[in-house]
């Protein structure tokens, strides 16, 4: 690394150095550190690393000031019709992966690189080496289950009766924790004004991308108008939480609001419409609850142009 390092200076101020998996460079936010600080700001220099866990347990205190971290998410709806010409059913079954588009009319070859490139890359080399997990096998397992409720919210006692193995909520929550951080999952809170009810509550399982639910039950699942429509609210719900801000669902008995969505001091409550019968009342009650919220309703008809520019989009529609 220092080679290149010397290399990149005698191109001049401002030359751009892109040093990609950085996470295997044994101490390397202190050789970064180092090499920074001796000629401060000669360079643009752009780290890159395929693993999200071992990339943020390698950046230490050492670097306080002196970084931006950018996370790249899984592909949206816009990129891949952009680039691919993807339709919406399309994105339902196979969104989130660029690298598995070539693969999508042989679902054997699909599934398996999805199953042994993907995620199996992950669990193993990312989240395996990096952190210990007692029961390997049951964390796979966990995996599965957790991604065939997408959208759902359940709790980790159901959770915990689907395992082929004895455990125990915080072990869920510990399994839940480590796919977030790999940004394979996310688990959304329920929006409270009370920060104990939301921590509290049983989180609404989302896999970060539609490839993820279809791996796990199947492409042919979304045959069924119901899981369809799950898998709808997925795609809305993935996109949401690569947006700065905040993501929760709401509930109160039978009323609920798909997605809560709190960016700085400005409160959506959004409704995900996908031909499936449901009822408006969460939304009428939620914002009787807290009045400053803006009513947002999300159809497929209207998905690319959300996807193309969230934040616009609800900004534009809100009411």
């Amino acid at each position: 690394m220092l080679e290149q390092w010397q290399q990149a200076l005698l191109l001049g101020d401002g030359a751009l150095l892109v040093i990609d998996e950085i996470q295997k460079v044994a101490n390397w936010p202190e050789t970064i550190k180092a090499l920074w600080d001796a000629k401060p700001g000669r360079l643009r220099l752009l780290l890159l690393g395929s693993s999200a866990l071992q990339i943020q347990a390698g950046v230490t205190e050492s670097l306080a000031g002196r970084f931006e971290l950018l996370r790249v998410h899984h592909w949206t709806f816009a990129e891949l019709q952009a680039a691919f010409d993807y339709d919406l059913p399309r994105y339902l079954a196979f969104g989130g992966y660029p690298g598995a588009v070539a693969l999508e009319q042989d679902p054997d070859r699909w599934y398996a690189y999805m199953k042994d490139a993907i995620v199996e890359a992950v669990i193993g080399k990312d989240i395996l080496q990096s952190h210990k997990v007692a029961n390997p096998a049951l964390f796979r397992q966990a995996f599965q289950i957790l991604c065939a409720y997408p959208a759902q919210e359940i709790s980790y006692t159901k959770l915990l009766g689907q395992l082929q193995d004895k455990g125990n909520t915080d072990l869920i929550k510990h399994y839940i924790d480590l796919y977030g951080g790999a940004f394979l999952l996310h688990a959304l809170q329920k929006y409270s004004h009370k920060a104990w009810l939301a921590r509290s509550s049983s989180p609404k399982m989302l896999p970060a991308c539609p490839a993820l639910f279809s791996m796990a039950v199947g492409v042919n699942v979304l045959q069924n108008a119901e899981q369809r429509g799950r898998a709808f609210e997925l795609a809305v719900g993935a996109e949401l939480v690569q947006q700065p801000g905040q993501v929760f669902y709401w509930r109160e008995r039978n009323a609920e609001v798909d997605f809560v969505y709190q960016y700085r001091d400005t409160l959506y409550a959004i409704e995900v419409k996908s031909g499936r019968k449901k009822s408006a009342k969460g939304l009428d009650l939620f914002c009787a609850q807290s009045p400053q919220a803006l009513r947002v309703i999300i159809t497929p008809d209207y998905f690319l142009q959300f996807s193309s520019n969230p934040r616009g989009f609800l900004q534009q529609v809100a009411c």
